[in-house]
């Protein structure tokens, strides 16, 4: 964790993930580098978009954003995060999970889960007001 926003609640900052980095830099397709490192988020958020949305398959790209989504839950708690607080889109490695939970965001509305747009709208909102707006193209 970093600095403390206004309300006196700590930034929560992911580690950095080079081995993913350096296996999406080389090509490494998507199914490969989430199997080889299923703790990250970005892997199975990338392999929600690219993959699985991308060809039109709703139910698959949701089901990868959820472990994306969980996988980026238990990143989150091992950095610190108590379920609340600031978890900001300009720290890059926060980029995965912020993903993931944009990507099952898509993933509920496109399978009619209403309930579960609005929880993660709120979820993205208040992790970083900006990335819902960057993540959405606005």
């Amino acid at each position: 964790m970093a600095s403390m926003n206004l309300l006196g609640v700590p930034e929560t900052l992911l580690p950095d993930e080079p081995e993913v980095q350096a296996a999406l830099s080389g090509g490494t397709p998507l199914v490969v580098i989430a199997a080889a490192h299923p703790s990250s988020s970005l892997a199975w958020a990338l392999l929600s978009d690219e993959t699985a949305q991308a060809g039109g398959r709703d139910l698959e790209a949701y089901a990868y954003a959820r472990v994306g989504y969980h996988r980026g839950l238990d990143s989150l708690r091992k950095a610190g995060w108590k379920g609340y607080g600031p978890v900001p889109w300009s720290h890059e490695p926060n980029r995965g999970v912020l993903r993931a939970l944009f990507a099952l965001r898509r993933g509920a509305a496109a399978i009619g889960e209403t309930e579960e747009v609005e929880r993660l709208t709120a979820f993205l909102t208040d992790s970083d007001p900006e990335a819902l707006r960057l993540l959405s193209g606005e």
